[in-house]
């Protein structure tokens, strides 16, 4: 079964040269090159992996991961971009990116961390991943919790939640989002932090004064 992926880039040349390039090797579903456009064609179409520019009018890259991953966790999100910058990529993976690659990517290569993507890993071009192995040195390691990193911002709150005993139906109220996807986020969690269940999570958070 075909990969389904949806583009989303602000320049018209660049979002045709990429349909032109994937073409036969992906399902392309859709593009769009407004933030709010893509973020709802995005939770409409439900695409597999989206690929996404870091630097557009309205909140950029960050705000389309940011916005549909709170509805639709299911997304895989791979950056595509100009800009090799470090805070580009740690902003974009923090968000909740799966990986980060410049345009310079050779075609097979783009069609291979699309469907790494896809099965769950982490994808960077080599500079990059050098680039963010030298940032993190530069970050004092007390301040910084590895595990609680692997979360995004809105696993972050849903883990608290459930770590305090909210049912599913009450984190669903209280963020706005439905049950199904309250189970997929705590899902995620609970498989990012090698959990088993929620108790496991609740000590967890304690331990980390996280509750």
């Amino acid at each position: 079964m075909s990969i389904r992926v949806f583009v989303v880039d602000d320049h018209g040349l660049f979002r045709a040269g990429v349909r032109s390039e994937l073409d036969g090797h992906v399902d392309l579903i859709g593009d769009a090159d407004d933030v709010d456009a893509a973020i709802e064609l995005i939770l409409e179409r439900k695409p597999d992996v989206v690929l996404v520019d870091v630097h557009m009018p309205g909140g950029g890259g960050r705000r389309v991961v940011k916005k549909v991953l709170e509805t639709d966790p299911d997304v895989a999100f791979l950056a595509l971009s100009t800009s090799d910058a470090p805070e580009d990529v740690i902003a974009l993976i923090r968000t909740g990116a799966r990986g980060y690659v410049t345009k310079t990517i050779a075609t097979d290569e783009l069609v291979e961390a699309i469907s790494r993507v896809h099965n769950g890993d982490a994808v960077f071009s080599p500079k990059l991943a050098g680039y963010v192995l030298d940032t993190f040195t530069d970050i004092d390691i007390a301040d910084v919790d590895p595990e609680l990193d692997l979360l995004t911002d809105r696993e972050q709150e849903v883990m608290r939640h459930i770590a305090r005993g909210y049912t599913y139906r009450e984190v669903g109220e209280a963020l706005f989002i439905s049950v199904k996807t309250v189970e997929t986020h705590v899902s995620k969690v609970l498989r990012k932090l090698q959990l088993s269940n929620r108790n496991e999570l609740t000590r967890w958070a304690a331990d980390r004064k996280l509750l």
